[in-house]
C-alpha cells in the first residue's frame, strides 16, 4: 500500500470524532451498512493466546460483539455454549441471521448492556470483550487521571463481569489500553482475581489481559500486574492503516490534552 492510499484511507474509516463511539444511534446506523468489521485484528493474530484459556466445554460470554466473527471462530474450535450480547439491535438481529445461515443454532446473540449485565451470579466461566472497553475511555481525558464519569462506566463493567464469572471463572480482555492504566480499575480490592497479561503484534503491542476469579495474591504485592512472555506474531505495517489506528490515534491525542 503506497502512502496516498494509506492516507485515503485512514481518511474514510470511523467517525469524524471518537465521541460518536459513545453514541448508541451511531452503532445501529453503522451496522445497518456494515456487514462485518474486526477491532484489534482478526482470531489468527491471538488464538495462540486464548487457546491456554477456553475449553470446548468452557460457557462464554462475549461483550459487545458487534459485527465481529469471533465467537464464529471459538465455535469452529469445538466451543458451542456461547453468549453474545450488544447494545445495538441492529446488530444482534443481522449476528443472529448470520449465524443461522452458517448453522451455528447453539450461539445465542441478545441486546444487552455490558453496563448492566442481566445474567444469574456465577454463570459463565469465560467472560471476553475486544476492544469493547476501550470505548468506554473515549472522552476519558488525561488517561493517567481519567474523569470519574468514565471510571464508573469501567468499574460497572468490571463489577457485572466479576459477579457473572463462576468461582475460578476467567474474564480476557483484549485492548489498546496499556497496563499502568488498568492496573488501577482490575486491582480494585472488591475484586478477587489476579491479573496476567500478555502481548501480541510486533513494533505496536495490542494487550491481552487474563483476569482469575478467586486467585488474587494476599501478598504486599496483590496490585502488581504480571506479564506472561509468550510468542509474537507479527503485525505488517499496512494492518495499522485501518480504523484501529484511528481509533488508538485519537485517544493518545485527547490523553495528551492536559
Amino acid at each position: 500500500m503506497n502512502e496516498t492510499s494509506s492516507e485515503a484511507k485512514r481518511a474514510t474509516v470511523g467517525p469524524p470524532s471518537v465521541l460518536a463511539y459513545l453514541d448508541p444511534n451511531y452503532w445501529n446506523d453503522r451496522f445497518t451498512s456494515e456487514d462485518h468489521y474486526e477491532w484489534l485484528k482478526d482470531y489468527s493474530h491471538f488464538r495462540h493466546l486464548i487457546q491456554q484459556h477456553i475449553t470446548p466445554t468452557s460457557s462464554v460470554l462475549e461483550l459487545g460483539c458487534g459485527n465481529s466473527q469471533l465467537c464464529d471462530e471459538l465455535y469452529k474450535e469445538g466451543i458451542t455454549n456461547l453468549t453474545c450480547i450488544d447494545l445495538s439491535s441492529v446488530a444482534v438481529l443481522k449476528m443472529q441471521a448470520r449465524l443461522l445461515s452458517k448453522g451455528y443454532k447453539d450461539i445465542k446473540v441478545l441486546e444487552g448492556d455490558m453496563l448492566n449485565l442481566s445474567f444469574a451470579d456465577e454463570s459463565f466461566d469465560v467472560v471476553i470483550e475486544k476492544g469493547t472497553m476501550d470505548v468506554l475511555f473515549v472522552d476519558s481525558g488525561d488517561p493517567w487521571n481519567p474523569r470519574p464519569e468514565a471510571v464508573k462506566r469501567a468499574m460497572a463493567m468490571l463489577q457485572g463481569v466479576h459477579r457473572v464469572l463462576k468461582p475460578h471463572g476467567i474474564f480476557i480482555s483484549i485492548a489498546f489500553g496499556q497496563p499502568h492504566f488498568r492496573r488501577p480499575l482490575f486491582s480494585s480490592p472488591e475484586f478477587t482475581w489476579s491479573i496476567e497479561y500478555a502481548t501480541f503484534g510486533d513494533g505496536f503491542h495490542y494487550f491481552f489481559y487474563i483476569l482469575r476469579k478467586g486467585q488474587k495474591s494476599s501478598s504486599s504485592d496483590a496490585a502488581d500486574v504480571k506479564k506472561v512472555e509468550t510468542p509474537s506474531l507479527r503485525l505488517y505495517q499496512d494492518e495499522l492503516e485501518d480504523e484501529d489506528y484511528l481509533f488508538r490515534t485519537n485517544i493518545d491525542e485527547m490523553g495528551d490534552d492536559r
